[in-house]
This record gives C-alpha cells, sequence and structure tokens, in this order.
C-alpha cells in the first residue's frame, strides 16, 4: 500500500470511529439498547447523587456542570467496548513474505483500574514472527487502544492484545509486555508513587524458542539500538 493510499485509509477510519463515537448506542449489561444522549444524562444523575453523597453542593458554580462532563469522560474512558477487532483491523492485513520479527516498542495507553475505577497509564510493547501476512504497524497502537479502553486489569489486558495479534494474522509467535502505574497503588492505600507493574504474554515462538524470546526482550529494553 503507497503511503498516500495509507493515509486516506487511517484519515476515514478516524473518522469513522469519531462519528460513531459521537453517534454511540450503547448495550448496558442486560443487552439493552439506548443513545449516547440518554446514557450520558442517566449517567449525570448518578453522578449528581455521588456529590450530594459526599458532602458537596451540586449547584456550586465550579461543579454545576461535573456530573455531565463526568458522565461523558466515563463514556470516552470506556469507548473500547464498543469497538470490533474487524473494524480496526480495516482490511490492512497484507500478503508479505517478511519472516524476521517486527516490534512496536512503547505505545502509550490509557485505562481503569476495574477494582476502584482509577487510572492506569503506561506503555506496551509488541513484537511478532510473520507468517506471510504482516499488519499495518498502527493497527497495533490501535489494538492496544481497543482494549485499553475499558474497566481493565494489566495482566487481561496483556493477554487480549497478543490474542488480537493471533487472531488477526495468525503469526508464528507473538510477545507482549505492558509496563504500568496503578492510581490504585501510588494515591490510595499503600501509596507508593515509584512502583511500575510489569506484566507479558508469549504465544507461540516467543513461548517455546528462548533465543525469540531474548532477542524481542532485548530489542524492546529502554535505548535498546541507540548509541
Amino acid at each position: 500500500m503507497t503511503p498516500g493510499v495509507a493515509n486516506k485509509s487511517e484519515q476515514m477510519l478516524d473518522s469513522i470511529q469519531t462519528e460513531t463515537f459521537d453517534k454511540l448506542v450503547i448495550k448496558d449489561a442486560n443487552n439493552n439498547q439506548t443513545s449516547r444522549e440518554e446514557t450520558v444524562e442517566k449517567l449525570a444523575k448518578l453522578y449528581r447523587e455521588i456529590l450530594v453523597t459526599i458532602g458537596e453542593d451540586p449547584e456550586r458554580e465550579g461543579i454545576v456542570k461535573t456530573p455531565h462532563r463526568a458522565a461523558n469522560a466515563l463514556l470516552y474512558f470506556t469507548h473500547g467496548y464498543d469497538v470490533k477487532l474487524d473494524v480496526v483491523m480495516n482490511g490492512a492485513i497484507f500478503d508479505e513474505d517478511h519472516d524476521e520479527m517486527v516490534i512496536v516498542k512503547d505505545i502509550e495507553f490509557f485505562s481503569m483500574c476495574e477494582h476502584h475505577l482509577v487510572p492506569i497509564y503506561g506503555h506496551v510493547s509488541i513484537g511478532y514472527l510473520p507468517n506471510k501476512q504482516v499488519l499495518g504497524l498502527s493497527k497495533l497502537a490501535r489494538v492496544v487502544e481497543m482494549y485499553s479502553r475499558r474497566l481493565q486489569v494489566q495482566e487481561r489486558l496483556t493477554r487480549q492484545i497478543a490474542d488480537a495479534i493471533q487472531q488477526a494474522v495468525n503469526p508464528a509467535g507473538v510477545g507482549v509486555v505492558v509496563e504500568a502505574s496503578h492510581m490504585c497503588m501510588s494515591t490510595r492505600g499503600v501509596q507508593k508513587i515509584q512502583s511500575k507493574t510489569i506484566t507479558s504474554s508469549m504465544v507461540g515462538e516467543f513461548r517455546e524458542n528462548h533465543k525469540t524470546r531474548e532477542e524481542f526482550l532485548a530489542l524492546i529494553r529502554p535505548h535498546s539500538g541507540r548509541h
């Protein structure tokens, strides 16, 4: 695919995703569908109750619009539930006889801890060994975005990213490493601000062949490849 065509494809997908988010029809846990506007109003009422419960005045100037702002923010933080893998791929799977490792590292992400509803943030490094097919590089970042914009635990997020790439192009192997900070550890509980959590998911050659795994881990280390 030529750069011009690739850029146009990316712009079209961005437009589709933006339009989808703006006009979202949301399914709740009972599979009931509501419009995005209805969902915002429902969430805003709940946020207003929270403000009252903690002793705030929801009519105070500084927070009178907070319930609606928080509702819109929560929908954005969790919009990954409404994104499907085939839409993310958008046909950007190409036949290519390349059999060396492909790595995209330090992909930034933001998510929310499903236990405390506070942020998780960090970066993801992904490698895979192509098996006659390769992915458009930006699709790796989009897979990260799709699964991180949900309520998550880091272990599951790591596994879901690896499984999605395996499903998309059936490579000989996939490796995913996630390093993240959890606000539930730094701002409450043990309050360890500098702590980082590292998780990995290794599939195929990355699990079975220690040389492949070591090559991947060496290449994603900080400053690898720099002089």
